[in-house]
């Protein structure tokens, strides 16, 4: 008996082994494939889960399989659906485990999510329109950037090449190296071996080993006597700009303050984004072409919306959400109480506070709160502690959370914010924040878990210093005086950053999506340059002068992934300068000789020497 116990024990953990590279292939589905296909495979796992004890499960799995089969082939007709609603409900409500109640809850989701795809499938025999596998991390990157090419050129040594690649989509090399959330990673499909390729670590190799004003930018065309205005000088606004300009236009670029950059310069800290980084990035740009800077220009005060739309042949607004919001709460106005975007600016302004001693409370779990903690620690405050009502309000990324953590900050979950409590002896000033124990419950439609009070006595934290990282909104009061249509102090434009009804006008980024992230906030001010073009009765096209070399076989052999390694902890949280640490050209060749090149193996293909997405 024991022998056997052994020999079972040994083959579940051999079981194990292999369930973990299976979740790889789960977690590397690729962009653009059939959703009634992943929703087949999901159900056809579930039919082998199944124990086979009761009917519902073991025989109804099968059938509603069969029957999404007949649909995916173009074999059913429109009572396919009925038939398969029907038995899905039945098993959901006669299955004897979750096995079967799960699996049949799936497939009654994908009727409520892709009624387009069913329906194509049955009248069309074949999946709606546009929907193929796709290069996943050209795809997933916002802004579409050739990724397999720059960093192929990255592993034959050709940086400069790899950095005009890049800025055929993507003016801001050098800042997407440091701080973007590298969404290209998330369907990696490297992930099939072992790790995702680290795409944000081989951009930051490249942009150390050659400055990006270094490299030339390509060549504008021909100057088309058109003039448009750009209203912000973030990364929306300066990727517009850049695109514009190369496409022959003049701009002229708005900022009402001293030095450009948005919330690049203002809301993301020194030791993150090396402020001389980023303008590497902002001088290549204005090399680009005809570009006129007016800074310290604020519209409404020093130009008004009728004066740009009577002056340019085109206006962009590519405004940045700058303005941090606090709970609308009675004390909220105390003068140690400060929203985390303004937190920042006034630190990226050099009017830090003096926090030494001090003990801070931040409320809220998203980057921007997580820089602002990391920040009260450079600022020597003797205690840090954030809290959120759920796991899930960490919003940041995880290596954003790990590291504060290192860094000595303190992370409680599980309380809600009740109210403020003001200084009895010292009117005007926070003396703690009062916070309501919670408990988890159910989870909602988008898989995110709710929570209850909790019987507990309500938490009273005693703190010097209260930071709200509880978002952050758009000045666009005297745009929506203007006629700009807003909605909930965002400009309504479409995903071509088009206004509706007011035609020489376009908007994108957080103004109009609200706060996000820089890599999507440079997609927005590509798309507008663009569109801008086309409104303006071109169709300019742009060659970056660089092109990706043929790749050869590939060697599918699991290799680690090269981490950027961050500075000590201890040292790092003393002082504000850059954290992270340099790859080695050892390091980045082997990573990026890691790369599959799925634009031309696997799910891509490239025509004309680009890759089509």
């Amino acid at each position: 008996m024991t022998r056997r116990l052994t020999q079972r024990g040994n083959m579940n953990d051999r079981m194990d082994v292999a369930l973990n590279k299976f979740r790889s292939r789960m977690t590397s589905y690729p962009p653009g494939m059939c959703p009634l296909v992943m929703y087949r495979s999901i159900l056809q796992m579930s039919i082998n889960q199944s124990c086979g004890k009761c009917i519902p499960c073991r025989d109804g799995l099968v059938e509603a399989e069969r029957i999404l089969k007949r649909i995916i082939e173009g074999d059913a007709e429109m009572g396919a659906l009925e038939e398969l609603k029907d038995l899905c409900n039945m098993i959901s409500e006669t299955a004897d485990c979750a096995v079967g109640v799960v699996a049949a809850n799936t497939v009654l989701d994908s009727l409520v999510e892709f009624p387009d795809e069913y329906k194509s499938h049955i009248e069309n025999h074949r999946c709606v329109e546009n929907v193929n596998q796709t290069v996943p991390c050209i795809t997933m990157c916002p802004a579409h950037v050739d990724v397999p090419g720059y960093v192929a050129l990255i592993n034959e040594g050709d940086y400069a090449g790899a950095i005009n690649i890049i800025r055929d989509r993507n003016p801001f090399p050098t800042a997407c190296a440091m701080v973007c959330e590298h969404p290209c990673e998330k369907k990696c499909r490297r992930t099939i071996i072992d790790h995702p390729i680290n795409i944000r670590g081989l951009k930051k190799f490249a942009v150390d080993s050659i400055a990006a004003d270094q490299v030339k930018t390509p060549t504008p065309n021909v100057a088309t006597g058109k003039t448009i205005a750009v209203v912000g000088a973030g990364p929306s606004g300066l990727t517009a700009a850049y695109f514009l300009a190369l496409m022959g236009h003049a701009v002229e670029l708005f900022d009402e303050h001293d030095k450009l950059g948005g919330m690049l310069r203002y809301g993301i800290p020194e030791y993150r984004l090396p402020k001389a980084r980023l303008d590497e990035d902002i001088r290549a740009i204005l090399a680009a072409g005809d570009i006129r800077v007016h800074t310290n220009t604020k519209i409404g005060r020093d130009i008004t919306v009728q004066e740009l739309e009577e002056k340019y042949d085109a206006v962009y607004l590519g405004l940045g959400a700058q303005l941090g919001n606090k709970m609308p709460v009675k004390h909220a106005d105390c003068e140690n109480v400060v929203a985390a975007a303004d937190f920042l600016q006034a630190v990226a302004r050099g009017d830090a506070p003096d926090l030494t001693g001090k003990r801070v409370a931040l409320i809220g779990g998203g980057n921007v709160a997580m820089d602002a903690a990391r920040t009260a620690v450079r600022l020597n405050a003797e205690t840090v502690n954030v809290f959120t009502r759920k796991r899930d309000d960490y919003t940041a990324l995880e290596t954003e959370i790990e590291s504060a953590m290192q860094e000595g900050i303190r992370f409680t979950t599980l309380l809600s914010f009740l109210h403020l409590e003001e200084d009895k002896d010292n009117p005007g000033q926070l003396s703690a924040v009062w916070l309501q124990p919670e408990i988890v419950g159910e989870y909602d439609e988008f898989g995110f878990v709710k929570t209850e009070h909790s019987t507990k006595y309500p938490y009273r934290f005693k703190c010097d210093y209260l930071i709200m990282g509880v978002g952050q909104r758009c000045d666009v009061a005297v745009f929506e005086e203007a006629g700009i249509p807003t909605n909930r102090g965002r400009i309504l434009a479409d995903t071509a950053c088009i206004i509706e009804g007011k035609e020489k006008f376009f908007s994108g980024g957080d103004c109009v999506t609200g706060p996000s992230t820089a890599i999507n906030a440079i997609a927005a001010g590509q798309v507008a340059a663009y569109n801008i073009d086309e409104f303006l009765g071109y169709h300019h096209k742009l060659d970056c002068d660089s092109k990706a070399p043929t790749p050869m076989p590939n060697k599918c052999i699991p290799t680690g992934r090269a981490e950027i390694e961050e500075r000590d902890p201890y040292e790092r949280k003393r002082d504000f300068l850059h954290v992270e640490e340099d790859m080695t050209l050892e390091e980045a060749q082997r990573e990026s000789g890691r790369c599959l090149r799925c634009d031309y193996y696997g799910c891509g293909c490239m025509e004309g020497g680009r890759a089509p997405w």
